[in-house]
């Protein structure tokens, strides 16, 4: 199926590895124009990608990754928002309320929603300027399945969950569509390097580090799948809702989690 993205400008954030890497070479894939954002540019982006570095918790970076990419394609087709997770040099899980303080919570909405909300004001006056364009929020299912294990990433992604559909609300008559896909536990570096989510879930578990990728995690979070989500299969989906395809497709919410949301 031709997703319509040739010559289209996309913009991913977070693009150095994982989802973000993935969204970036299947949109490249696509035809499309791909301006990278990362700290450090990750040595499997594809070749056509242009890489910006920016560190996203600097309040400035977005306007200039959005200058970046009308000075070198002319405009602004898709945003894809995805940067998240645990801030720098944070690791996660945490588990408990009272874990984390006034000083985690707010980097962990700086960099999971304040991020997101300047990258997506940045964008909208080119995006309009155009005619239109999409953007789509990588959220997380926690946002809509509160625990008491990273309860403020949780909070983060449900107000995340909200801006977008307040701002497809809001721009939907300019053209502009606004959608989230909510991953489940994806297999990146952030499960498998070391001293990562699978090495803390061990400790708690007693288990090994392969056994919680491969039994515990899948297990303890009732995944129908009986495995974690892949990269690519994120990346599919997003590449779909940033297409023409799914031109009537806004304001939606799109798991792609393996079944971890029980709820309607």
């Amino acid at each position: 199926m031709d997703l319509e993205l040739s010559g289209r400008v996309a913009i991913v954030t977070g693009a150095s590895r994982g989802i973000g890497l993935a969204v970036a070479r299947t949109l490249a894939e696509e035809g499309a124009h791909v301006v990278a954002v990362s700290r450090t540019a990750g040595g499997e982006l594809p070749g056509k990608a242009l890489h910006v570095a920016a560190d996203l918790m600097d309040p400035q970076a977005p306007a200039r990754v959005v200058a970046r990419a009308v000075e070198e394609f002319g405009g602004v087709d898709v945003l894809v928002n995805n940067a998240g997770g645990p801030p720098p040099g944070v690791t996660l899980p945490r588990v408990g309320f009272l874990t984390p303080d006034e000083e985690d919570w707010q980097a962990m909405f700086a960099f999971n929603l304040f991020s997101a909300v300047r990258m997506i004001r940045a964008v909208l006056p080119v995006m309009t300027g155009r005619g239109g364009g999409s953007i789509v929020n990588v959220s997380s299912g926690t946002a809509r399945q509160p625990g008491p294990m990273n309860v403020d990433y949780g909070a983060a992604k449900s107000a995340l969950n909200h801006v977008s559909k307040a701002v497809s609300e809001e721009f939907g008559g300019q053209g502009v569509r606004v959608n989230t896909v909510s991953p489940g536990p994806v297999l990146t570096d952030w499960w498998t390097k070391e001293g990562g989510a699978a090495e803390v879930i061990a400790g708690m578990a007693g288990a090994s580090k392969e056994a919680v990728v491969a039994e515990v995690a899948p297990g303890m979070m009732k995944l129908v799948t009986g495995r974690l989500v892949r990269p690519q299969e994120v990346a599919d989906v997003v590449a779909l809702l940033a297409s023409p395809r799914s031109g009537s497709t806004t304001g939606a919410e799109f798991a792609v989690d393996g079944g971890f949301l029980k709820e309607l």
